[in-house]
């Protein structure tokens, strides 16, 4: 059972509020998915190995081949950037 700090928790992570009926909306979705998640734990897995790869295929990769004539310097790369700071590119702060 879901209880209302497991709740509390998930706003907190998430940033999101949820109110009144929405939360009981909520609850019920997360019990529901957790008891159809509970039906695997019955299942017996014994004898099976497990599984890497859900496609029996091998992927063909090409051969990483360096071109001198379609590198860039790292001055030609930062030009076109207005934020750059001791050779690399500068990014926002995404957190506060």
């Amino acid at each position: 059972m879901i209880s209302k700090e497991d709740i509390k928790k998930l706003e907190e992570t998430s940033m999101i509020k949820f109110e009144g009926k929405e939360k009981q909306e909520i609850i019920k979705k997360i019990e529901e998915s957790l008891s159809r998640i509970q039906c695997l734990e019955e299942v017996d897995t014994e004898d099976v190995e497990p599984l890497y790869q859900v496609f029996d295929y091998n992927q063909k990769l090409r051969e990483d081949k360096y071109n001198e004539e379609m590198t860039l310097t790292r001055d030609e790369v930062l030009q076109n950037t207005e934020e750059k700071e001791y050779g690399y590119f500068k990014l926002l702060n995404i957190m506060d």
